[in-house]
């Protein structure tokens, strides 16, 4: 409501700490009340920064420790928060990271076969498609490779390998025991940040699936899909009912049999990549058109015209080529050496008077011809 978040730039350095460390506690907050979406917002700024610790006073970044001086150091270090105001980076990041794969994963798996997807969250999809490619893969140790793997399991269908993946011993010690003081009690069962992640996990790995296997099916029993993901049939119903109002699953419900039969509006893969080529064969075109133009209006080496390549070439085309050249010259040598044989003839007949004077012209044409040739 204040739109801080537009001069907070220019603010001075503590206000700027107090700004960061209140959008870190909206984030943790949104995400216990199950506010995805929030929760990704206001932690993405920071965590896309690769600098959180500084940003939030509780340590210095040794990579640019050269860039201060050692007053600026000692300045920088007065600002540190106490060790017991620090908040925790690895909750933070595992929030983060929790967070944008509710989101990220249900987009992928619907844009599969979009050549103009672009990652929701750029971190996130960078060390999912960094443990991808790595041709053998041990079991999770870090906290990253936890949700990384939770991930991979979610892009399955599978929500019980998910949840497993991200509720653990070894998470429950790094993570999820920092929520446990705001568990309670509703209607007599315990509710907290670990129940809303699984709530959330069954929910989008619902979601994920049906994008993925959609074209496999002609109809599926809504039953059918509440026994697999451990869920009340009315929220599979709501779930399912709003990716058809929203456009993101063409399929309709037949309530009279619980099924949801699909429409199979979805090209195939085949299809899908043949559309993607021919996205990016249009492009190449389009881009060598402005190329060409471009070439074209600033007279370069594509121009046709006087000071170009192509102009020039253009010009040759009506000339003679050197071959035709040669040969004419090759004439004008021999018409000249006949000349000269009519010189000798002049010479035989030097004693007739005037003709005489023609041979010493036959004798220069001689010379002439000799010289030609």
């Amino acid at each position: 409501m204040s739109h801080l978040q537009e001069v907070i730039q220019h603010s001075d350095p503590p206000t700027q700490i107090m700004y960061n460390r209140a959008m870190v506690q909206l984030g943790l907050c949104a995400f216990r009340h199950e506010s995805i979406q929030e929760a990704h917002n206001a932690l993405s700024d920071l965590l896309m920064s690769g600098r959180v610790k500084e940003l939030i006073a509780q340590g210095l970044m040794p990579q640019h420790r050269h860039d201060r001086s050692p007053e600026q150091e000692k300045i920088e270090r007065s600002r540190q928060v106490p060790f017991h105001q620090q908040l925790n980076l690895d909750v933070i990041e595992c929030v983060y990271l929790a967070s944008a794969m509710l989101i990220e994963v249900p987009y992928i798996a619907e844009h599969e076969f979009d050549a103009k997807r672009r990652p929701i969250s750029k971190t996130f999809y960078h060390q999912l498609r960094t443990l991808e490619k790595q041709s053998l893969t041990g079991p999770p140790e870090s906290m990253r490779e936890h949700v990384v793997a939770a991930a991979r399991a979610m892009k399955k269908g599978d929500w019980e390998k998910c949840y497993n993946s991200l509720v653990n011993e070894k998470m429950e010690r790094k993570v999820w025991h920092y929520f446990a003081i705001y568990e309670y009690m509703k209607d007599g069962v315990k509710t907290g940040a670990k129940e809303m992640l699984q709530r959330k996990i069954k929910e989008e790995s619902m979601r994920t699936y049906l994008f993925t296997y959609s074209n496999v099916y002609d109809a599926i029993s809504l039953t059918r899909l509440a026994e697999l993901y451990s869920m009340d049939q009315k929220h599979v119903h709501s779930v399912v009912a709003k990716m058809i109002i929203n456009q993101e699953l063409m399929a309709s419900l037949d309530e009279p049999t619980q099924t949801l039969v699909l429409h199979r509006t979805e090209p195939k893969r085949l299809q899908a990549m043949l559309m993607q080529l021919s996205d990016k064969v249009n492009l190449l075109r389009e881009t060598s058109d402005r190329n060409f133009e471009s070439t074209k209006i600033q007279g370069g080496p594509g121009a046709m015209g006087p000071g170009g390549r192509g102009g020039g070439r253009q010009y040759q085309g009506n000339r003679p080529d050197w071959k035709n050249r040669r040969n004419q010259n090759q004439q004008n040598r021999n018409q000249k050496g006949d000349r000269g044989d009519r010189g000798d003839r002049g010479d035989h007949r030097g004693d007739r008077g005037d003709r005489g004077d023609r041979g010493d012209r036959g004798d220069r044409g001689g010379r002439n011809r000799q010289y030609n040739n």
